[in-house]
């Protein structure tokens, strides 16, 4: 066997990463763009001692799984990866990834895994979008229209794997029907003045991203225009030409930066019109939301996320509740009615100012934040966190690479009665509880789909000592 060769294979089950898995004469096979359950011919792109991986060339016979794809750039853009799988299939598919990543990487055995909570509607979830200005990637079918003549300009969606080309988008199914028609506008604005698309390559152009961003519970829309350079009568044009089409718009921004990576952040920030903020609702409280803040994407399953953290951590209004990596304090504030008191430790700046904004004008005075990188805060305690109290409860939410193995030691040093860890990688999370494995036990784990039509899957576990 070599690459480029083909076979029929008939597909198991889901492996990680969105890929099906298959065998051949006892070799594993990973699977790009097939389902479990689906027979089909497959053409090997690589081949190694262990395993290959292959793609799907043609589907033989479709599996009961399988779902129609609603948007017409399936297959090609790589936003919605399992819009052709059911949605109950896969809500247990994602489960089966955590009774995996426990089973293996943890070593755990036996541990209940609930259902995965699913979303109320699987499309325009989104209250972020990050679209991108770049160089067009063409379809096989502009390709096959050779007379017909493609612009290279492109607004949409990077290509997976390609940095350097841009898939023009008409559609989205992720955010709204509105967030559609503002990116067509804008497309439509910039083509007719002919402004130039920022190149990675030469790091010269004008237009970089176009972010939109929605409260999903207060109807707040913000428009904001990532530039290399700051032309101020081109952006107070489109504006008036925005506000004119789409009325619901209510803050338009331009964020300028001249870095060369690709990172829709501007350097500085010009507001043209409204607030420079949207506000969004999670629960009891309200959050202000600017061009650059980090906030969750999918506001109704963070509240069903943060929901799940605070009924797994049974407070009673007595306990002290350290939040680490409490980020703009969304969950510290979240279950700030249940406690005595929250301290949240965050070693971002920026996200320590915002929390204790939201947390001002929220007007909770029992959370506390603290800026600090956790190796250090955890084991100066004494200087920093004694004030507060040895907490009763630990709730961990960290980046995907999980947690560092010191700040895990010190975790646990600190002996809480109950650690809740919310995590949207678990394979790290699984590592990570490991290593408190002596001295912790699962009690329950939950995992909540944040990104349907992702292989993506948050999960809450909650231990107690």
């Amino acid at each position: 066997m070599k690459r480029g060769d083909e076979a029929v294979l008939t597909l198991e089950g889901f492996a990680f990463e969105g890929k099906s898995v298959a065998r051949l004469d006892g070799l594993v096979v990973f699977v790009y763009g097939a389902v479990p359950g689906d027979t089909a011919r497959v053409q090997f792109t690589k081949v190694k001692k262990n395993f290959c991986e292959a793609r799907t060339m043609e589907v033989v016979t479709p599996s009961p799984l399988r779902d129609i794809p609603r948007c017409r750039y399936f297959g090609v853009c790589g936003g919605c990866r399992w819009q052709n799988v059911r949605y109950e299939a896969q809500l247990d598919f994602k489960r089966q990834h955590v009774v995996d990543a426990l089973e293996r990487i943890g070593g755990f055995r036996g541990v209940t895994v609930s259902p995965t909570l699913g979303v109320d509607s699987a499309y325009f979830y989104r209250n972020k979008m990050e679209f991108s200005f770049g160089h067009r990637w063409l379809t096989k079918e502009e390709m096959k229209e050779r007379g017909q003549v493609v612009s290279s300009f492109a607004l949409g969606l990077h290509i997976p794997d390609r940095f350097d080309r841009v898939l023009d988008l008409e559609e989205c199914w992720l955010q709204s029907e509105t967030s559609t028609r503002i990116m067509n506008t804008v497309r439509r604005f910039c083509l007719e003045r002919q402004l130039s698309v920022f190149s990675t390559g030469t790091h010269t152009g004008y237009l970089r991203n176009l972010v939109i961003r929605e409260g999903k519970r207060t109807g707040e829309l913000m428009v904001n225009l990532v530039t290399r350079d700051d032309r101020p009568e081109i952006v107070r044009e489109m504006c008036d030409t925005l506000l004119a089409g789409i009325p619901g718009i209510t803050t338009i921004c331009n964020n300028i930066t001249e870095r060369k990576s690709q990172v829709a952040v501007g350097d500085r920030e010009v507001v043209y019109f409204g607030p420079g903020f949207i506000t969004e609702r999670i629960g009891k409280r309200t959050y202000r939301i600017s061009a650059n803040s980090f906030f969750q994407t999918n506001t109704l399953q963070a509240e069903r996320l943060y929901d799940t953290a605070l009924r797994m951590a049974r407070l009673n209004g007595q306990e002290v509740v350290y939040d680490l990596y409490s980020g703009t304090g969304t969950i510290a504030l979240h279950i700030a009615n249940d406690a005595a008191r929250v301290i949240g430790i965050e070693s971002v700046s920026a996200a320590v100012e915002d929390a204790r904004s939201n947390a001002a004008v929220n007007g909770v005075e029992n959370c506390t934040f603290v800026l600090g990188d956790l190796r250090d805060t955890l084991k100066n305690r004494a200087d920093l966190l004694m004030p507060f109290g040895t907490p009763d409860v630990v709730i961990i939410d960290p980046p995907r690479a999980g947690m560092h193995e010191d700040v895990v030691r010190r975790v646990v040093e600190l002996q809480p009665e109950r650690i809740i860890y919310v995590s949207c990688n678990p394979t790290t999370q699984a590592r990570d509880l490991k290593l408190m494995g002596d001295q912790y036990a699962i009690r329950e784990v939950q995992p909540v789909d944040m990104f349907p039509h992702t292989f993506h899957i948050e999960n809450v576990v909650s231990l107690s000592r």
